[in-house]
């Protein structure tokens, strides 16, 4: 598929997004994945006591029912994140609901967490776990709650208590704006409950994935509870609300959360503000408009430990995994480190807030 895809980009491009997506799924289960392995010592990097054999991930919501978790890894990928899973199965938000902007490799979404439901997604993990037992990289489930729920800390803890023990860490998604009410939960008060409540029942590490659209007292906010609770890491950011002036005019109005380029110094402005506000002492994974070596080094120079990707690979292909990987290892020596982790939040010391080549 690495080959081919400038091929198939055109008609992938032409159909219908969450057609095109479906027919993704359907190629990678039928073992049409490309194979790509980056055994670079120098971009290896451990956290919450595993070993990731590299810093780049899959983004929540590529693989919202844990069908091709595999192939994924396959891929080149260090670490990939499956989900957002609800305990409930539920089809999601009204149709049509996802829309390019191809010029600006950049995506509007209202899906609203549709999927099978916990159930399916837990069976298909377990399947996963009995197959790969030597697990080819580290394994993230996003859990959320179904639309209709009238008490949410329910539907967390039932992801959770079900997930947890087949999954490397859990991550809480409060921060979708396509589901009503949710981003509520990052309130001061409201996520200081609800971590209260969840984190009983923690058996691997908790991360939580905020908003990049957030004032500064709500940002500081967050960070407080993240550090009184020990949150294990923040995943930053999920979709923006925003409307930049490059989208096109068509798409200024339209619901959901944008990602691809058009979040991406958003997204890492506020990995470089959370890094400032936890002191450097909660890990980052920093996702949000990555589509080159460079885009993935200003975040991890901007705190990130590990970096995630979704939108750009849609447009981009496969390949994109095999740039990134291949092109940070020479921006690493460019500036003298000998790997990721002692790149990660280096220009507070350095002063530069971009990295000098695009690769």
């Amino acid at each position: 598929m690495m080959g081919f895809y400038p091929c198939l980009r055109p008609l992938l491009m032409a159909l219908e997004p969450e057609c095109a997506h479906r027919l993704t799924l359907l190629a990678l289960k039928a073992g049409l994945a490309p194979a790509y392995k980056n055994n670079n010592e120098s971009l290896k990097i451990k956290l919450w006591g595993r070993e990731f054999s590299n810093p780049l991930g899959l983004a929540a919501g590529f693989d919202k029912d844990a069908e091709v978790i595999a192939p994924l890894f396959k891929m080149g990928f260090g670490f990939v994140e499956v989900g957002t899973v609800t305990p409930l199965p539920q089809v999601g938000n009204a149709h049509p609901r996802v829309f390019r902007d191809i010029a600006n490799e950049s995506v509007i979404n209202r899906l609203g967490f549709p999927g099978k439901g916990l159930e399916v997604f837990a069976e298909n993990v377990r399947d996963f776990r009995k197959n790969f037992p030597a697990a080819p990289g580290i394994l993230g489930v996003n859990i959320g709650i179904n639309k209709e729920t009238a008490v949410p800390l329910d539907d967390y803890r039932r992801c959770m208590e079900k997930l947890a023990p087949l999954a490397d860490y859990v991550t809480v998604n409060v921060s979708s704006p396509n589901t009503a009410g949710l981003r509520q939960l990052q309130g001061k008060n409201a996520l200081d409950d609800l971590l209260t409540g969840l984190l009983v029942i923690r058996k691997v590490p908790v991360l939580l994935k905020i908003a990049p659209d957030m004032e500064a007292v709500q940002r500081a906010d967050i960070a407080e509870i993240v550090m009184k609770h020990r949150i294990d890491g923040l995943v930053i950011s999920n979709t923006t609300v925003t409307r930049p002036a490059a989208l096109p005019p068509h798409l200024q109005g339209e619901k959901g959360g944008l990602s691809g380029r058009l979040l991406k110094d958003l997204s890492t402005e506020t990995i470089r503000d959370f890094y400032r506000l936890t002191q450097g002492t909660v890990p980052i994974i920093g996702v949000g408009g990555v589509s080159s070596a460079a885009d993935a080094y200003e975040k991890i120079r901007a705190g990130a430990s590990l970096i995630q990707i979704y939108t750009g690979l849609m447009y981009q292909g496969p390949a994109l995994i095999t740039r990134i990987l291949e092109g940070l290892t020479p921006l690493l020596k460019q500036e003298g480190f000998q790997d990721i982790a002692a790149a990660v939040g280096s220009e507070r010391t350095t002063g530069k807030s971009r990295a000098k080549a695009v690769i």
